[in-house]
């Protein structure tokens, strides 16, 4: 058995499940907290495989669907502008703003760029230098470090036309915030592992000291999610609060040193807007003052357009705070599919309904064979 395959192994899986269904006495709700966790769990049917009793609730794990529209609407605004280029990442092409989305300025023929890495729009910086390149920089701190390593560059190759449009969130102000909400208030949370790499533990042990709530640090495999769903109800059961880390072979306590130290100097803590969530005390980052000139927010002005009317039928910001499924909404699959999306969970890779739409006609067979 590969060490890929080792994490989907049945047996395993059987074993985990048999001892959550041994230990669960009373009903709990689990919410994971990570995108590419949602996916993993609607991809392999884990939903169907744990007793009745367990709900797992899909959070905010999606920093492009969280991404706010007013962000969306400058960066439409900017890549429009006569000499610039704007880069991001693909799933941010098709999220829905008030002026429409950056695949429909593309069409209208703004030159809009998908780069796999924010130092590639450097690249672009230093070979086309009479334009301005724009990034679009979003995602957790999992991707933040990528971001302050091409602010780092861009200002050692003294580039005077490259910026950033900084949408980068923070995940444990997101999990404080979804405790005070007590319609959808967590049991417990599986921690997403891919920030934690980075981040390490610290942030999610003060909150489960603080807040008194289990939270489990989980991969994105089958083993890797149940494990982090055993510990939980485990805790839950016994009354305890505490950080469990099943995915030591990735996360360390400490996490990654250097990426966290080039994010403290390149970044700070900013309050900010999660789309269909609000505002986030310390929620987001925006860059340092000593690095305040590749602000792209700063270089161009505001287009003052009015915005188009809202769809009221999608119920996005209920779905992201966990206190409504994906199912549940009334649009979805109807109105509102991957080819017609009404919210951002629809259109990203990690958003929850486009997980629920793409893995719902599958889900009937909970666990594929073990392959690499």
């Amino acid at each position: 058995m590969t060490p890929a395959t080792a994490y989907r192994d049945t047996t395993r899986v059987r074993e985990l499940i048999d001892e959550i269904r041994s230990t669960v006495t009373r009903p709990w709700k689990i919410m994971e907290v990570c995108g590419g966790q949602t996916h993993a769990i609607a991809r392999y049917g884990i939903e169907k495989l744990l007793p009745e009793s367990i709900t797992l609730l899909h959070g905010p794990g999606c920093p492009v669907c969280v991404t706010p529209v007013s962000l969306i609407d400058r960066a439409v605004s900017i890549a429009s502008e006569p000499g610039a280029i704007l880069g991001s990442y693909g799933d941010m092409l098709r999220v829905p703003g008030t002026l429409g989305d950056l695949l429909g300025a593309k069409a209208r023929g703004a030159d809009i760029r998908l780069y796999y890495s924010p130092l590639d729009a450097v690249q672009t910086a230093a070979d086309t230098p009479g334009k301005e390149i724009v990034f679009f920089a979003v995602g957790f701190e999992t991707t933040a470090p990528a971001t302050a390593l091409a602010i780092k560059k861009a200002a050692a190759f003294g580039l005077k036309n490259f910026s950033i449009i900084c949408a980068h969130v923070l995940a444990p102000p997101a999990l404080a915030m979804l405790l005070g909400i007590p319609d959808a208030r967590p049991d417990a949370f599986l921690a997403p592992g891919h920030v934690c790499a980075i981040t390490g533990e610290g942030d999610y042990a003060s909150i489960c000291a603080r807040h008194r709530v289990p939270i489990a640090v989980t991969g994105f495999e089958p083993v890797d999610l149940l494990e982090g769903i055993r510990d939980c109800i485990l805790q839950l059961e016994r009354g305890t609060s505490a950080l469990t880390n099943p995915y030591r072979r990735v996360v360390r306590p400490q996490g990654n040193p250097a990426a966290l130290g080039l994010m403290r100097e390149t970044f700070i803590p900013v309050d900010r807007e999660w789309r269909g969530i609000g505002s986030i005390p310390l929620g987001g980052m925006d860059l340092h003052p000593a690095y305040a000139h590749f602000d792209a927010l700063h270089r161009w002005p505001e287009n003052s357009a009015p915005a188009a009317p809202q769809t009221n039928i999608c119920r996005a910001g209920d779905i992201l705070k966990g206190i409504l499924s994906p199912e549940a909404c009334p649009a979805f699959g109807t109105a509102c599919t991957p080819l017609t999306p009404l919210g951002a969970p629809m259109v990203s890779s990690e958003g929850a309904c486009a997980a629920c739409y793409r893995y719902r006609r599958t889900a009937t067979e909970p666990l594929p064979p073990n392959h690499t």
